[in-house]
């Protein structure tokens, strides 16, 4: 059973996703979502194959929270894989907020997590990966887009505005 504050912060998540799959339809990439709950479990999120998530926290804390596992509810004694752990059809995970995304291959993120290297963060429903996003931007892991919110430099994929309003 899930409380209110999981349907609140599903209800975020889903607002993000829809901002995600429009970013992704301007850049010419239509991405069609399943809307049944059976559906996200037996295949993903959608036909594309890429999981999207929020993380509303990661320029407070300096990392992105890369989930490996959850639970439905706090008082359930065990984690089940998800996020990059997830079985489905994803094999991109997006994750940023309404001003910046990183799009990282899903083997990228789990052959980060088996290094060892970063620490993991157990929280009462969820288990994630604490990835530091300056490596993330010094080391080209991922692609970066910073969304059309920032009129300054890069706006998608590494080009200017100006650039960006010649096409």
């Amino acid at each position: 059973m899930h409380d209110k504050h999981f349907f609140d912060m599903l209800e975020v998540g889903l607002e993000y996703q829809d901002f995600v799959m429009t970013l992704f339809y301007e850049m010419g990439l239509s991405i069609h979502p399943y809307s049944s709950r059976s559906e996200q479990y037996k295949k993903g999120e959608n036909k594309a194959g890429i999981e999207i998530k929020h993380d509303r926290n990661f320029r407070k804390t300096g990392n992105l929270y890369i989930e490996i596992a959850e639970k439905s509810h706090a008082s359930n004694v065990s984690f089940v894989s998800s996020g990059i752990y997830r079985n489905d059809n994803s094999w991109l995970y997006v994750i940023g907020d309404y001003d910046e995304a990183f799009i990282f291959g899903k083997n990228v993120l789990k052959s980060l997590h088996v290094e060892g290297r970063y620490r993991v963060h157990v929280g009462d429903t969820s288990k994630g990966m604490l990835l530091p996003v300056e490596y993330v931007r010094k080391n080209d892991i991922a692609l970066r887009i910073l969304t059309p919110k920032k009129e300054e430099e890069c706006l998608l994929l590494g080009t200017t505005s100006s650039e960006q309003k010649k096409d």
